[in-house]
């Protein structure tokens, strides 16, 4: 079966985006050890899964970064828009993002139909609300999360709405000089 993992960005005490979404403490200046790790998360990747919400910004971003190839993105940007992507939406219709169909069904099944695909491990980038219901559907088998150094003070969080504990072992924690701790959670075995 393919293994879901979550990469995410977490504030200092918590916050996985500020009360209105605000994203703008992520420390950004990350060094090529910082960029290294995080290839090494995506490479064993063939499908990225997105909220709605998220899609537009994400798929916008990285279609503009492969737009010079000299962009110092840019080939990590060939990746994001190269991998397959499918998005969770309620209520769009159709998709002119390259390499990306639609999931309009029950999270739960939708999710579990790509795990019991051939394939290799699936990553998911979203937002608040679609990462939390897969954290509390239990449907996350690894948490990558990166820890900023700033504390927001308030904000939403991914395991807002989990109504029943959750396991979870630490497989590595990494620091680096930007400040960012990278942690990588595995899910226990029940």
């Amino acid at each position: 079966m393919r293994k879901l993992k979550l990469q995410s960005q977490i504030s200092l005490d918590g916050f996985h985006s500020g009360p209105n979404g605000e994203l703008d403490w992520m420390t950004w200046d990350w060094d090529d050890k910082l960029k290294s790790y995080v290839t090494s998360l995506t490479d064993p990747v063939d499908t990225i899964i997105l909220g709605r919400k998220m899609t537009d910004g994400f798929v916008g971003y990285w279609e503009n970064a492969i737009k010079d190839p000299n962009s110092p993105e840019y080939g990590f940007g060939m990746k994001m828009c190269e991998t397959p992507k499918v998005v969770f939406t309620k209520t769009m219709t159709s998709s002119s993002w390259k390499n990306t169909t639609l999931a309009t069904g029950d999270l739960t099944t939708e999710i579990n139909f790509l795990k019991n695909q051939q394939g290799r491990d699936i990553i998911v980038y979203g937002g608040t609300g679609f990462v939390s219901n897969l954290i509390k559907e239990s449907l996350i088998d690894e948490l990558n999360l990166f820890i900023n150094p700033t504390a927001i003070g308030k904000g939403n969080s991914i395991f807002d709405g989990i109504d029943a504990k959750q396991g979870f072992s630490l497989k590595r924690s990494i620091g680096f000089d930007c400040g960012v701790v990278a942690l990588q959670y595995v899910r226990k075995e029940n």
